[in-house]
């Protein structure tokens, strides 16, 4: 009986490695950067972020903390910076659960329904982002000014929006709604709608889809536009200071503070403005730890639910 040698396969594994690594190789070679360009780059972009990035983040705290713990402290406790501390939370508490309802339904009605006026809706909700924030802050002073289209029937009611909180909540919520429902429905359209079809398919009725299905799946998504609104609420400054009237004490907001005391005369209202910067600051790089995991937790979740 003819017999046929016995191979070790182990040979012939390793033969395909080094095939697969000089594929590789050749690949990179034909197609990639010499490596002198590529470090070259890659110096160019760290030193851009630092000059850009880093060095604007160390003058804000190096000038809030150069006339002390002390004075810090007082520019934080100031009665002027208090209310203007104050204001802006309370804008963000009034916006942010509003265009956080928003987003939510327009991006279940745009993810999940064909209807009409969606690419018109869509084109509304990025106006925004290509509207200056100081021409929308007009807009409102034109029609809710005292001289306005609006503005002799609601002194004739005493009713006062501009100079005043209601006209900084109009402005900052025309800024801040497109950035919840943008992040949905790009996390939505990816996502599909099977689960939702499933659900429905087994009887549950719409809000019971919505409340065990859907926003359950949309969870690290939403938060990370709930995030990217409430810093956007709180930083607002071209808008707001179009129909503020900047009240030292009543009308400014957190930024809009930082400038008046940025513009004083003196060292010490220079120090307090970066001082007041520096919560800005703080908040903002808390925003950005907390938008990174958000994401991550996102991009995991959709991840196991393409792969099940």
């Amino acid at each position: 009986m003819k017999t046929w040698p016995v191979t070790s396969p182990f040979p012939a594994s390793e033969a395909r490695d080094d095939v697969r690594r000089a594929a590789q190789t050749a690949a990179q070679s034909a197609t990639g950067e010499p490596r002198a360009l590529q470090w070259l780059l890659i110096l160019l972009a760290v030193a851009l972020v630092g000059l850009i990035l880093v060095v604007p983040l160390f003058i804000v705290f190096s000038q809030a903390f150069s006339q002390g713990w002390t004075l810090y402290r007082a520019s934080l406790v100031d009665p002027n910076a208090l209310a203007a501390i104050k204001l802006t939370l309370l804008v963000a508490l009034i916006v942010v659960p509003i265009n956080t309802v928003f987003g939510i339904a327009a991006a279940w009605a745009i993810t999940r329904f064909r209807f009409k006026g969606k690419g018109t809706l869509l084109t509304l909700i990025d106006l925004p982002f290509a509207v200056s924030p100081v021409i929308s802050g007009l807009v409102f002073v034109l029609l809710f000014g005292r001289r306005g289209l609006l503005g002799p029937w609601l002194e004739a009611h005493d009713w006062k929006i501009i100079f005043a909180l209601p006209g900084i909540i109009l402005a900052t919520l025309f800024v801040t709604f497109p950035f919840v429902a943008r992040q949905l429905i790009a996390f939505m359209e990816s996502q599909g709608a099977e689960e939702e079809e499933a659900a429905v398919t087994l009887g549950a009725n719409g809000f019971q889809t919505f409340w065990r299905v859907t926003l359950p799946n949309i969870k690290w998504s939403l938060l990370t536009g709930v995030i990217l609104c409430t810093a956007r609420a709180m930083g607002e400054f071209g808008a707001v200071s179009v129909v503020s009237g900047g009240v030292n004490g009543q009308t400014n907001t957190l930024p809009l503070q930082v400038e008046l005391l940025y513009n004083g005369s003196g060292e010490t209202d220079y120090a307090a403005a970066f001082a007041l910067s520096s919560l800005l600051t703080f908040f903002g790089l808390f925003t950005l730890a907390i938008k990174s995991i958000l994401e991550w937790k996102a991009a995991r979740q959709l991840k196991e639910g393409s792969s099940n």
